[in-house]
């Protein structure tokens, strides 16, 4: 097979994206002259449009308000030839369908896939070793991609290098008033209960452990993330610094790319942070599927912090400041 033009249909979250965009490379390295278009959420696009590999971004949130018509004809549009449903969501399937997509892939793990898809690949996220971006790369046999890679090797594959000047612009300006002689940490620490959390008390510790002589310190998150943090923690300081809510993603994308690490349980700007190259500490527990096996971070600067074991309904990982201070400080 040798496709003109491929959909990546991922409308899930922001870590997920990340990790399906080194799956945009491998084809892009097998079938150069193919057109990938990533159907994706609004609030991914930023991460989407990142990615070099991907030639064009269909907005889910955008076709779900129009008429099915016109999203089977968005479709077909693209003239695709296969549409590689990373994340099997049923309205997507039905349109594919519809469409008349020729070669339409799927995991066959799932009953709603087996009417909707023509070419099922059958294998288990939850029981395998294997990485996400690693169990992405089984949905690329049908096209002809068998290969296997180890997690060392996709972090070539990422493309994670266009810029948003609009953004970059901000980010930088913003980064004009501090000190370009110390080190800039990020700390990023609720998750939207993806992951299990460390807890604020532990950040707090870790920011008073961070030298205001080497560090200066960003605490990110939405404005309502920003709104939680504020009821037990007022990240504000000599060299501590609250950007809750400040930063749209593309302006949070480059505003990670110009500090120097970030730490943060299994969330979607870690995932940013070790796709953009700098240091990336994760916060993890070791219960599967949510262990750093299936979701570490995957970049040349990755590091992972796993605690001892997962911890109680209501409790937060039991990971202490001085052993996240003491990884951070080995590097940075």
């Amino acid at each position: 097979m040798n496709p003109k033009s491929i959909i990546i249909s991922r409308t899930d979250s922001i870590g997920d994206v990340v990790l399906t965009l080194p799956m945009c490379g491998i084809i892009k390295e097998k079938f150069p002259e193919c057109r990938i278009y990533f159907l994706s959420k609004a609030y991914t696009k930023s991460i989407v449009e990142s990615c070099v590999h991907v030639d064009e971004y269909l907005d889910w949130d955008e076709m779900q308000k129009q008429s099915p018509g016109a999203q089977i004809a968005i479709l077909q549009k693209t003239k695709a030839d296969a549409i590689i449903h990373v994340f099997p969501r049923k309205e997507v399937l039905w349109l594919a369908k519809r469409a008349r997509i020729p070669l339409r892939i799927a995991t066959g793990r799932r009953l709603y896939t087996i009417s909707k898809c023509n070419r099922l690949v059958f294998f288990s996220r939850k029981s395998s070793p294997l990485h996400e971006s690693q169990l992405n790369l089984k949905l690329l046999k049908p096209i002809g991609i068998e290969t296997e890679h180890e997690l060392t090797d996709l972090i070539g594959y990422y493309g994670f290098s266009r810029e948003d000047e609009k953004a970059k612009r901000v980010a930088t300006q913003f980064l004009s008033d501090f000190d370009p002689g110390k080190k800039k940490i990020i700390l990023h620490p609720l998750s939207k209960g993806s992951a299990s959390d460390w807890s604020l008390d532990n950040y707090r510790e870790l920011v008073a452990l961070l030298s205001p002589e080497k560090f200066d310190v960003f605490i990110t998150g939405t404005k309502e993330e920003g709104e939680r943090i504020h009821e037990v923690w007022n990240p504000e300081g000599k060299h501590v610094h609250d950007v809750t809510g400040r930063f749209n993603l593309a302006e949070l994308i480059a505003f990670i790319r110009q500090c120097d690490g970030l730490v943060a349980a299994s969330t979607g700007p870690l995932h940013i942070a070790s796709a953009c190259g700098i240091h990336a500490f994760g916060l993890y527990s070791p219960k599967r599927p949510i262990h750093p096996g299936r979701w570490s971070p995957v970049g040349k600067n990755a590091h992972v912090i796993v605690a001892e074991k997962h911890p109680p309904k209501g409790q937060k990982l039991s990971i202490s400041p001085a052993e996240v201070y003491a990884v951070i400080s080995s590097f940075l």
